[in-house]
C-alpha cells in the first residue's frame, strides 16, 4: 500500500525527519488558504498521486504569488496525471500539497528497501538525487552507493558514516545524515515498510539538510497491523479490477493480454500465463480463487475478469485438492448463465470429482470448450482468442 506524500511527511514529521512546512488542500480556494496560512513568499504545488516523475509530467510546480497557487492547483486538481509510471492513462489528482518553497544547494537521493538475493534491508544513496535518478542508475551505476544492514545488529553508525561520506556530506551534516538514516530505518521496522524513499533529500543553502520529498510503501501483507495507515488508503489511485477482488479476497492483477485466466493456487497460475504466452497468447491477469473456492467466488471472479473490456476468452484452470471440481465446474454454469458470458469458455478441471465436473459441464448446455490437460487448454484458449 502506497501513502501520499503529505500523509508520508506526517510519518517522517513523527519520527523528527525534518521536511519543509506544507499543507493539503482539494480546491483551488483551499491552496491559497494554505500559502497564506504558510507565509513567505514561494511556495510549490504538488499534484499527489501514487506515482513518481510528476515534475516532468507537470505535476509540481513553483509559484511566486498567491495568484500562482490557485491557478497552479486549479489546472491539476480534477485532472489525470501521466508519468512514466503511471502510463498513458494516469492517474487522478484530487488533492495537492502546498509547501513553502526550499533554497536548494544540492540534491540527494535516498532509500531503504529489501535486498532480497542478500535477504537484507538496504540502504542505497547516490549524491546525483533528483528528477534524473532512474538515468543514473541505468547509465551510472557507480554512482549509487548501497549498504546492507544485518537483521540482527541493525543499521550502525559506521554504516550511517559511510554513506555520509559517499554522498559527500561534512562536519556538522554527517551528524544530521545519521539522525536521518536512523530514523528512517526505525520507521522501516515499526511500519512494515517495503520502501521508504526520499528524493531529493536536499542541502540547503545554510547547509542543513531536509527530505523534500517522501513516498512510503508499506507491505501489504502487513496492513492488518498497521491498522492507522491503512485508514489513509487511497483506492482512487489503485487499478479498480484489483480493488474489487480484494474486497472478496481474491488474488487479483491486472495485465495488458487479452485472455483472461481463473486459477486455483498461484504457482498455477504462473505455469498457465507461461503456457498461453508459450502458446502465442498473452494473459490479461492473474487471479487466484484460492484453494478453498467456492460456487460463489466463481461467480464474482467471472465477473470480475468480463468487467476488463480487451478480454476475448477465458481460461478457467483447476486443479481439485481441497476444493472439490464439481463445485467448481456447479459455479462456472452458474456463473456463465447469470454473467452473460460472450466470449469463449476453455475449462480443465482434474483432482477430486474432476470426472463428474466435467459430466455437469458436458450436461450443462453451455458452450463451454472442455480441455483434457493444460497444455491442450492454453492452446484451445489461444485458438478461441484469435
Amino acid at each position: 500500500m502506497n501513502l501520499h506524500e503529505y500523509q508520508a511527511k506526517e510519518v517522517f514529521s513523527a519520527y523528527g525527519i525534518p521536511v519543509p512546512a506544507g499543507r493539503v488542500a482539494a480546491t483551488a480556494a483551499e491552496a491559497v488558504s494554505a500559502a497564506q496560512a504558510l507565509g513567505g513568499s514561494v511556495w510549490v504545488v504538488k499534484a499527489q498521486v501514487h506515482a513518481g516523475g510528476r515534475g516532468k509530467a507537470g505535476g509540481v510546480k513553483l509559484a511566486r504569488d498567491i495568484d500562482s497557487v490557485g491557478a497552479a492547483a486549479q489546472a491539476m486538481l480534477g485532472t489525470r496525471l501521466a508519468t512514466k509510471q503511471t502510463g498513458p492513462e494516469g492517474l487522478p489528482v484530487d488533492k495537492v500539497y502546498v509547501e513553502q518553497g526550499s533554497q536548494i544547494e544540492r540534491e540527494i537521493y535516498l532509500s531503504l528497501t529489501l535486498n532480497r538475493e542478500k535477504g537484507r534491508i538496504a540502504m542505497v544513496g547516490s549524491a546525483a538525487g533528483g528528477m534524473d535518478i532512474e538515468e543514473v542508475a541505468e547509465h551510472s551505476p557507480e554512482k549509487i552507493t548501497t549498504v546492507n544492514i544485518h537483521p540482527a545488529a541493525g543499521l550502525q553508525p559506521n554504516q550511517c558514516r559511510r554513506m555520509a561520506f559517499a554522498l559527500g556530506f561534512k562536519g556538522a551534516q554527517i551528524a544530521e545524515f545519521q539522525q536521518i538514516a536512523m530514523a528512517l530505518y526505525q520507521l522501516y521496522l515499526d511500519k512494515d515498510a517495503s520502501l521508504l524513499e526520499v528524493n531529493p533529500l536536499i542541502v540547503t543553502k545554510e547547509g542543513k539538510l531536509v527530505a523534500l520529498d517522501a513516498k512510503i510503501n508499506i507491505d501489504a501483507n502487513a496492513i492488518y497491523r498497521q491498522k492507522a495507515l491503512a485508514e489513509l488508503r487511497d483506492t482512487s489511485q489503485e487499478d479498480q479490477m484489483e480493488v474489487e477482488a480484494s474486497r472478496h479476497d481474491l488474488n487479483y492483477v491486472s495485465l495488458d493480454g487479452d485472455i483472461a485466466c481463473m486459477v486455483n493456487g498461484a504457482g498455477l497460475a504462473m505455469a498457465t500465463m507461461d503456457l498461453i504466452k508459450l502458446h502465442g497468447g498473452s494473459p490479461a491477469n492473474f487471479l487466484d480463487v484460492g484453494g478453498g473456492a467456492t460456487a460463489e467466488r466463481v461467480t464474482v471472479a467471472f465477473n470480475l475478469i468480463l468487467s476488463n473490456p480487451k478480454v476475448r476468452a477465458i481460461l478457467v484452470n483447476i486443479f481439485g485438492g481441497i476444493v472439490r471440481c464439481d463445485l467448481i465446474a456447479e459455479g462456472v454454469i452458474t456463473a456463465v448463465k447469470n454473467v452473460g458470458v460472450k466470449v469463449p469458455v476453455v475449462v480443465r478441471l482434474e483432482g477430486t470429482n474432476a470426472q463428474k465436473a466435467r459430466d455437469l459441464l458436458a450436461q450443462s448446455g453451455l458452450k463451454v470448450i472442455a480441455a483434457a490437460d493444460l497444455t491442450d487448454a492454453a492452446q484451445k484458449v489461444v485458438a478461441a482468442a484469435k
